[in-house]
Protein backbone atom coordinates (compact mmCIF):
# COMPACT_ATOMS: atom_id res chain seq x y z
CA UNK A 1 0.00 0.00 0.00
CA UNK A 2 1.65 3.69 -0.88
CA UNK A 3 1.13 5.85 2.01
CA UNK A 4 -0.48 8.74 0.13
CA UNK A 5 -3.59 6.31 -0.99
CA UNK A 6 -3.72 5.69 2.71
CA UNK A 7 -4.84 7.96 5.70
CA UNK A 8 -6.46 7.33 8.69
CA UNK A 9 -8.76 9.48 11.15
CA UNK A 10 -10.18 9.10 14.72
CA UNK A 11 -13.72 10.28 15.68
CA UNK A 12 -14.51 10.70 19.52
CA UNK A 13 -18.07 10.31 19.39
CA UNK A 14 -21.38 9.18 17.03
CA UNK A 15 -21.28 12.97 16.96
CA UNK A 16 -18.43 13.50 15.30
CA UNK A 17 -18.47 10.21 13.31
CA UNK A 18 -21.62 11.82 11.47
CA UNK A 19 -19.55 15.62 10.95
CA UNK A 20 -16.76 13.44 9.28
CA UNK A 21 -19.09 11.53 7.31
CA UNK A 22 -20.56 14.98 5.85
CA UNK A 23 -17.09 15.65 5.31
CA UNK A 24 -17.10 12.91 2.98
CA UNK A 25 -20.17 13.15 1.59
CA UNK A 26 -19.26 16.63 0.30
CA UNK A 27 -15.71 14.97 -1.03
CA UNK A 28 -18.20 12.52 -3.24
CA UNK A 29 -17.44 11.90 -6.56
CA UNK A 30 -19.59 10.04 -9.40
CA UNK A 31 -18.53 6.66 -10.29
CA UNK A 32 -17.35 6.07 -6.22
CA UNK A 33 -17.91 2.88 -4.55
CA UNK A 34 -17.25 3.36 -1.05
CA UNK A 35 -16.35 0.00 0.63
CA UNK A 36 -17.49 -0.23 4.56
CA UNK A 37 -15.66 -2.67 6.81
CA UNK A 38 -16.44 -3.20 10.48
CA UNK A 39 -18.09 -4.69 13.51
CA UNK A 40 -21.44 -4.67 14.13
CA UNK A 41 -21.87 -1.46 16.17
CA UNK A 42 -18.77 0.37 14.75
CA UNK A 43 -20.36 3.05 13.20
CA UNK A 44 -20.94 2.50 9.43
CA UNK A 45 -24.29 3.63 9.09
CA UNK A 46 -23.34 6.88 11.25
CA UNK A 47 -20.78 7.12 8.77
CA UNK A 48 -23.31 6.63 6.04
CA UNK A 49 -25.75 9.17 7.92
CA UNK A 50 -22.90 12.25 7.80
CA UNK A 51 -22.34 11.07 3.78
CA UNK A 52 -25.98 11.21 2.80
CA UNK A 53 -25.69 14.57 4.49
CA UNK A 54 -22.78 15.95 3.45
CA UNK A 55 -24.41 15.07 -0.42
CA UNK A 56 -27.31 16.77 0.31
CA UNK A 57 -29.97 14.77 1.94
CA UNK A 58 -32.43 17.55 4.26
CA UNK A 59 -33.47 14.79 6.37
CA UNK A 60 -31.00 12.18 7.91
CA UNK A 61 -33.60 10.06 9.53
CA UNK A 62 -34.52 8.96 5.99
CA UNK A 63 -31.07 6.77 6.48
CA UNK A 64 -31.72 3.25 7.86
CA UNK A 65 -29.36 0.19 7.35
CA UNK A 66 -30.82 -1.40 4.53
CA UNK A 67 -30.43 -4.84 6.00
CA UNK A 68 -33.34 -6.40 4.81
CA UNK A 69 -34.43 -4.21 1.13
CA UNK A 70 -30.48 -4.36 0.79
CA UNK A 71 -30.81 -0.91 -1.35
CA UNK A 72 -31.54 2.64 0.02
CA UNK A 73 -31.00 5.01 -2.23
CA UNK A 74 -30.81 8.85 -0.98
CA UNK A 75 -31.59 12.14 -3.07
CA UNK A 76 -28.35 14.54 -3.25
CA UNK A 77 -25.71 16.53 -5.39
CA UNK A 78 -25.42 12.55 -6.48
CA UNK A 79 -27.59 10.01 -6.05
CA UNK A 80 -26.55 8.02 -3.03
CA UNK A 81 -27.00 4.71 -3.25
CA UNK A 82 -26.26 2.20 0.50
CA UNK A 83 -26.39 -1.23 0.03
CA UNK A 84 -25.75 -3.55 3.13
CA UNK A 85 -24.00 -6.43 1.98
CA UNK A 86 -24.46 -8.61 5.73
CA UNK A 87 -27.38 -10.71 4.54
CA UNK A 88 -25.88 -11.62 0.68
CA UNK A 89 -24.26 -14.89 0.59
CA UNK A 90 -21.55 -13.78 -1.89
CA UNK A 91 -20.59 -11.65 -4.47
CA UNK A 92 -23.12 -13.19 -6.97
CA UNK A 93 -25.63 -11.81 -4.58
CA UNK A 94 -24.45 -8.12 -5.01
CA UNK A 95 -24.39 -9.16 -8.56
CA UNK A 96 -28.19 -9.88 -8.71
CA UNK A 97 -29.12 -6.89 -6.86
CA UNK A 98 -27.78 -4.81 -10.54
CA UNK A 99 -24.80 -3.94 -8.26
CA UNK A 100 -22.79 -2.97 -11.94
CA UNK A 101 -25.64 -0.35 -12.78
CA UNK A 102 -25.56 1.77 -9.87
CA UNK A 103 -22.30 2.98 -10.30
CA UNK A 104 -22.70 5.77 -12.46
CA UNK A 105 -21.20 8.79 -13.34
CA UNK A 106 -24.16 10.98 -11.35
CA UNK A 107 -24.11 8.73 -8.70
CA UNK A 108 -22.08 7.10 -5.62
CA UNK A 109 -22.08 3.64 -4.15
CA UNK A 110 -21.30 2.77 -0.25
CA UNK A 111 -21.51 -0.81 0.77
CA UNK A 112 -21.57 -1.92 4.30
CA UNK A 113 -20.10 -5.36 5.21
CA UNK A 114 -18.25 -4.59 1.88
CA UNK A 115 -15.57 -7.40 2.74
CA UNK A 116 -18.52 -10.17 2.43
CA UNK A 117 -18.92 -9.21 -1.55
CA UNK A 118 -14.68 -7.71 -1.65
CA UNK A 119 -14.31 -10.06 -5.43
CA UNK A 120 -17.13 -8.39 -6.92
CA UNK A 121 -16.09 -4.32 -5.57
CA UNK A 122 -13.81 -2.59 -7.80
CA UNK A 123 -10.10 -2.17 -7.20
CA UNK A 124 -10.46 1.25 -7.44
CA UNK A 125 -12.99 1.61 -4.97
CA UNK A 126 -12.35 3.56 -1.85
CA UNK A 127 -12.11 1.25 1.47
CA UNK A 128 -13.22 2.26 4.67
CA UNK A 129 -11.83 0.10 7.54
CA UNK A 130 -14.09 1.24 10.61
CA UNK A 131 -13.03 0.07 14.38
CA UNK A 132 -14.03 0.88 17.83
CA UNK A 133 -10.73 2.16 19.91
CA UNK A 134 -12.91 2.77 22.97
CA UNK A 135 -16.70 3.61 24.04
CA UNK A 136 -17.42 6.40 21.72
CA UNK A 137 -14.01 6.74 19.73
CA UNK A 138 -13.56 4.83 16.38
CA UNK A 139 -10.18 4.46 13.95
CA UNK A 140 -11.23 5.10 10.46
CA UNK A 141 -8.51 4.12 7.86
CA UNK A 142 -8.92 4.61 4.21
CA UNK A 143 -7.62 3.09 1.57
CA UNK A 144 -8.17 4.66 -1.89
CA UNK A 145 -7.66 2.29 -4.94
CA UNK A 146 -7.84 4.19 -7.67
CA UNK A 147 -8.04 7.54 -9.24
CA UNK A 148 -11.48 8.46 -7.80
CA UNK A 149 -11.00 7.05 -4.43
CA UNK A 150 -7.69 8.94 -4.18
CA UNK A 151 -8.79 12.42 -5.28
CA UNK A 152 -12.18 12.28 -3.18
CA UNK A 153 -9.46 11.27 -0.06
CA UNK A 154 -7.39 14.25 -1.02
CA UNK A 155 -11.02 16.80 -1.31
CA UNK A 156 -11.60 14.99 2.68
CA UNK A 157 -8.01 15.90 3.43
CA UNK A 158 -8.54 19.90 2.08
CA UNK A 159 -11.82 19.78 4.31
CA UNK A 160 -10.66 18.46 7.36
CA UNK A 161 -7.99 21.12 7.77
Amino acid sequence: MDGHNCQVFKTHSAQETLAFGEALGRSLLGGLVLGLVGPLGAGKTQLVKGIALGNGLEDVRQVTSPTFTLVHEYPGRLALHHIDAYRLRGPQDLASLGFDELIQADAAVVVEWADRARALISPDALWITIAPTAEQQRSLAFEAGGTLAFECLNRLQQLRV
